[in-house]
């Protein structure tokens, strides 16, 4: 368990609205990372295939079109264009991490969702974004408590959460409290965001704060806008380059357990980031602060959370239980 880890985050810009090629880039990469000794490679949130940029910067009924383009290129992890990706992370011995718009079960609906994929090319897990942030609202249905869940793999156990849910300080202390070591936090670049936020640097923060707290690390990965996606909006919105171009709106990279980065991160631009993570410097700084065991008060302090499935419908049949007496 406490052998060197070598993951790799990968952090590039995806085929806007397009399944297949995205998933292609996807695998091109996966191979890449598996040759090059990476047991772990984390994708950008909502990678598959692409971010609804339209709900910032159109309006609701303009984007209307667009929500429906999303939808159709979202996929169920059952979908025969998934098997390539899953047969990727067997084939190269790598456990993969990657955002994926998910159709839900009633029609048209969509999650955001991580998948996580162990080197048998086994899906072990899927995270739902717990809470759609502002403007996402108008396209994702919120997640569950189930999801909300650490996956015990070869290298580790591995927790993730998508953008904006890495400031729920409730929704981290629930991965801690089962043993994460090893935090993936998927974002998008928005340069949307108000003039006097820097993006990158809250990137940052959020990630530092989860790894010094918890005594883990924390892999970073955040997409960037490519000008493919800039030109397909234009026809709705001609300045779309202008409101989607900002310096310091994506950040990628690795945090140690004393909350500090490794290495040299990417900001703005895409590329491949590497780093060893060894498991057991997690250990060491416990010693000044556990937050699961004696730096916490749990006498004091009690969490409890809802892991049940959300039940969106329970069917009552009072006349069967009567003749059931």
């Amino acid at each position: 368990m406490f052998r060197n880890l070598k993951p790799l985050l990968y952090k590039h810009r995806q085929f806007f609205l397009n399944v297949e090629k995205t998933i292609e880039k996807a695998i091109s990469f996966i191979k890449e990372a598996g040759n090059n000794g990476a047991q772990l490679i984390a994708f950008p949130e909502v990678f598959i295939a692409g971010y609804p940029y339209w709900n910032w910067i159109m309006t609701p009924v303009q984007g209307s079109k667009w929500y429906e383009e999303l939808y159709r290129n979202s996929v169920a992890v059952s979908d025969e264009s998934m098997k390539p990706l899953f047969q990727a992370a067997k084939d190269n011995n790598i456990h993969i991490v990657i955002g994926i718009n998910e159709r839900g079960d009633s029609y048209g609906e969509i999650y955001n969702t991580n998948l996580i994929i162990d080197n048998y090319g086994n899906l072990i897990g899927k995270h739902r974004k717990l809470v759609p942030t502002w403007a996402e609202k108008l396209t994702w249905t919120s997640g569950d408590g189930s999801s909300l869940k650490v996956y015990k793999t070869e290298i580790g156990p591995i927790g993730t959460l998508a953008c904006g849910e890495n400031t729920n300080t409730l929704a981290r202390f629930t991965l801690l409290s089962q043993g994460e070591l090893i935090h993936i936090a998927n974002y998008i670049s928005l340069p949307v965001a108000p003039p006097d936020y820097d993006m990158a640097e809250a990137i940052k923060i959020r990630a530092a704060a989860h790894s010094f707290e918890g005594k883990l690390f924390t892999i970073v990965s955040c997409s960037t806008i490519s000008k493919e996606i800039m030109d397909a909006l234009k026809p709705d919105v001609p300045n779309a380059e202008e409101l989607l171009t900002r310096k310091n709106s994506a950040f990628s990279g690795f945090i140690g357990p004393n909350g500090a980065v490794i290495g040299t991160p990417l900001i703005d631009d895409e590329g491949i980031v590497y780093a060893d993570i060894d498991l057991s410097k997690c250990i060491q700084p416990k010693q000044m602060h556990d937050i699961l065991g004696h730096y916490n008060r749990f006498d004091i302090f009690d969490l409890r959370v809802n892991v049940a499935p959300t039940r969106k419908i329970t069917f009552i049949d009072n006349h069967e239980e009567f003749n059931k007496r």
